[in-house]
Parts: structure tokens; C-alpha cells; sequence
């Protein structure tokens, strides 16, 4: 099925699969796709599925909706397209590409800490993706390349080790990882050729690693390493 991949400033945050007729993309968090940044109208637009057909439609926002530089107010996309809405651009990839890519797994906050769920939109809300969650390195969000010849990544996992899911371990299986609470503080662990890196998505509560905040620069992770997101706790484990 078709999907985009979410990023700012050359990382990406996000990977949403459009599995409804309307999925909607704003600021306020009952929208589809969350994005929490003031560039962002509280409803901006909707994209909607006709079949094998995606258009975007833009909902009277205040800063507008672009596709591949154009401004719109609606537009069919195709394979590859770029939507951008504030800062953030996201890349169109068609039913045909999507089936390629692999779903992003993201550590969403429960009623009771955090949870993971399989992130369909990680924006925050029900099912909602949470905008999070990027890393440098342009929209080309992709399932982890094969080591190259000599290289030894060692795999990773998140352990949760407060609130209700504590104990829960979530495998970093795919290149970007997102985790955190809509609205509040996302992060996003990003697993690079040499190791993984963490950084500060979106939200007014900055992550910790180890005792100090985590800005939107990648900062390298080691095992052990803990991280502190939206009130829970969370340990870096690899090997």
C-alpha cells in the first residue's frame, strides 16, 4: 500500500502508510498525522485514496500544502513527489514501491508509559503518527542496508524500564525508530552503517540521555546508555 516518509531538515521522522480513504495531517491531535509545530494548521489536509489514486487536498491552512515546490489546493501525487507542509517535506511512495519497505515499529506512550506499537502514524492520536521521529539524511527512509564487507553491527533493542510496559524490549530492526508521546517528546534512533544515533524530534519536553538533554543533533548511543522521554525511562541495549 502506499505510504510517506516524514522528515525536517533532512531527517526522517516518520513512515505513515495510508491504509484509510481520508487521512488527515494537522497540528491538533485527533488528526491522522500529528505534527505539532506552530507552521502547521490545526487541520492543513487531508489525503485521500480512490483506488490505486492518492491526492492531497489542502484544507484552507494558513501557510499552504506544496507538492514538488508548486502550492496546491488539490493534486493527485504520484511515486516519488514531495509534499511540503511548514518545514517538513514528505516523500510520496506508491502502492508498487511501498510493498518494498518494511513498517516502522515505534515506542508509543500508553495510558501507562510506553508501548510498542506498529507505528502507522506516529504523529500522536489513536493511530496517529507522531512527528516525529527523524534522522539526518534526506527522505530516503529504507529498510537497513547489509552491512558492508568487515562491518559488525551489533543489533540493538530499547528495554522500557518504568510505567506499565516496563520490562518490554522493542528489537531496532529497522533504520529509523521513533519513540516517545505525541505532543509531549519524541525521539528518534536512527541505526547507522557504524551504530545508532539519538535525537530530539519534536515536543516541549527535550529526551536525556544519561542525565543530559538531548538536542536535534544525533548524539552516538552505546549499550547501557539511558534515555529519559516523556516521564518514562529506557535503556539502550546492544550485544
Amino acid at each position: 500500500m502506499p505510504k510517506m516518509i516524514v522528515s525536517i531538515d533532512g531527517v526522517v521522522i516518520k513512515e505513515v502508510q495510508l491504509t484509510k480513504d481520508r487521512t488527515t495531517l494537522g497540528r491538533r491531535p485527533y488528526n491522522d498525522v500529528v505534527i505539532d509545530n506552530l507552521a502547521i494548521s490545526g487541520e492543513h489536509a487531508v489525503f485521500q485514496m480512490t483506488g490505486s489514486d492518492v491526492f492531497i487536498e489542502d484544507l484552507n491552512s494558513t501557510n499552504g500544502s506544496y507538492v514538488n515546490g508548486k502550492a496546491v489546493k488539490k493534486q493527485q501525487l504520484h511515486n516519488g513527489d514531495t509534499v511540503e507542509v511548514g518545514k517538513y517535506k514528505i516523500k510520496f511512495v506508491g502502492e508498487a514501491t511501498a510493498e518494498g519497505f518494511e513498517k516502522t515499529m515505534m515506542v508509543k506512550s500508553g495510558p501507562g508509559g510506553l508501548a510498542a506499537a506498529p507505528s502507522a502514524s506516529s504523529f500522536g492520536g489513536p493511530s496517529s503518527v507522531s512527528v516525529p521521529a527523524s534522522v539526518p539524511g534526506g527522505f530516503g527512509s529504507r529498510p537497513a542496508a547489509a552491512p558492508a564487507a568487515g562491518s559488525s553491527l551489533v543489533q540493538a533493542s530499547i528495554k522500557v524500564l518504568s510505567g506499565a510496559a516496563a520490562g518490554r524490549e522493542v528489537p531496532l530492526t529497522k533504520v529509523v525508530t521513533t519513540i516517545g508521546k505525541p505532543g509531549v517528546a519524541v525521539a528518534a534512533i536512527t541505526k547507522r552503517q557504524h551504530g545508532y544515533v539519538v535525537h530530539h524530534v519534536e515536543g516541549a519536553g527535550n529526551p536525556s540521555l544519561n542525565g543530559a538533554a538531548i538536542g536535534t543533533d544525533p548524539v552516538s548511543l552505546k549499550n547501557g546508555d539511558l534515555i529519559e522521554l516523556a516521564g518514562t525511562q529506557m535503556q539502550f541495549v546492544q550485544g
